[in-house]
């Protein structure tokens, strides 16, 4: 009955920029990190960028430090991604996740394909 949407991929040229949503429900993450995965073509999947409950502590991969921003919304038991400067490398499906106990990602979205063009 737990869901994850995310929403808002598409085409976008590169330097553009694209904002990614996910919304939850079915139960509340106010209390949990949640983050975003995505995966390439050909690639396995790596953490972009994660956020603890209160947005005090982030976390951002290498690749995407300095042009992804991620936010969320607790009221509205939704979180966010911002990405601008965007790269043909960054294509790929993107998927937001929440923790649930033991630090592990208990629970995901389905996806939402992201394409950058040169």
């Amino acid at each position: 009955q737990v869901q994850l949407v995310e929403s808002g991929g598409g085409l976008v040229q590169a330097g553009g920029s694209l904002r990614l949503s996910c919304s939850a429900s079915g139960r509340t993450f106010s209390n949990n990190p949640v983050g975003w995965f995505r995966q390439a073509p050909g690639k396995g999947r790596e953490c972009v960028a994660t956020i603890n409950w209160n947005g005090v502590s982030t976390y951002y991969a290498d690749s995407v430090k300095g042009r992804f921003t991620i936010s969320r919304d607790n009221a509205k038991n939704m979180w966010y991604l911002q990405m601008s400067s965007l790269k043909p490398e960054d294509a790929a499906v993107y998927y937001c996740a929440a923790q649930s106990t033991g630090y592990s990602w208990d629970y995901w979205g389905q996806g939402t394909q992201v394409t950058v063009s040169s």
